[in-house]
């Protein structure tokens, strides 16, 4: 009916009647293609409007990752346990009493094994705990780098007091320990509160002090560096920084 009166239209205008059909289809396919366009632009939009949202949560999660992980790089591992320290070096100079009765390096190298276990045990337990109620992670971060800077010094000086005693030389293990034990404490304490390096190089004098002093000697610096430098040291970390 609309092709019919169209038509009429046109021939009554003066067009061609053959030409009729022709711009009726041209009508209509400009519509069509008016019509395509149309929903192309509007999907188009509504797809844009979908994947903008994504993008900008992509870049949220981006720069919150990047700003935690510069938090972390920066931040001061503070779970060093300051009461906990206190009790090691107690056990410390309860060890230096018991182990200078002891006549043969042997007994003497006992006494001073059974305190690095027991003294191992307080300073974990008591570092896990500050850890746990500081919410601060152990693994990640200033917590992972500060035991990367622990842990190898005292790894290689127990290694070395089973080649030391082996050789008979163990004289001079109160030098070693107290040397490596303040490397490992320096390294790890940069990381951490300012006052852990400095402790970490007192032990270093000391143990450089005992490599060139008899065994007696060094027995009473490994008292005075693991027992009272670790007291007064963790008295200080417990009141400036939280037990």
């Amino acid at each position: 009916m609309f092709q019919g009166i169209l038509g009429h239209y046109l021939t009554g205008a003066g067009e061609s009647p053959a030409l009729a059909p022709t711009l009726y289809n041209k009508v209509l396919d400009n519509d069509n293609q008016s019509y395509i366009m149309r929903v192309m632009f509007r999907d188009r939009r509504a797809r844009s409007r979908l994947t903008r949202p994504r993008v900008l949560r992509e870049h949220a999660i981006e720069d919150l990752r990047f700003i935690r992980e510069t938090m972390e790089r920066s931040a001061s591992f503070t779970a060093v346990p300051g009461w906990g320290g206190a009790a090691m070096g107690i056990t410390a100079l309860v060890a230096a009493i018991v182990a200078s009765r002891q006549t043969a390096p042997g007994a003497w190298l006992v006494i001073w094994l059974i305190e690095a276990a027991v003294a191992s045990a307080i300073g974990a337990w008591t570092l896990s705990r500050k850890a746990r109620a500081g919410r601060i992670p152990l693994f990640s971060g200033s917590g992972r780098r500060f035991t990367l800077g622990l842990c190898p010094p005292l790894v290689a000086g127990a290694l070395l007091t089973v080649v030391l005693y082996r050789a008979g030389l163990v004289s001079i293990l109160p030098g070693v320990w107290l040397l490596l034990y303040g490397a490992g404490v320096a390294t790890g304490g940069a990381f951490s509160v300012r006052i852990v390096p400095v402790m970490g190089l007192c032990f270093m004098a000391a143990g450089a002090v005992a490599l060139f002093s008899p065994l007696a000697w060094g027995n009473w610096l490994m008292g005075a560096g693991f027992g009272g430098l670790q007291v007064i040291c963790g008295i200080i970390i417990a009141r400036r920084y939280g037990g």
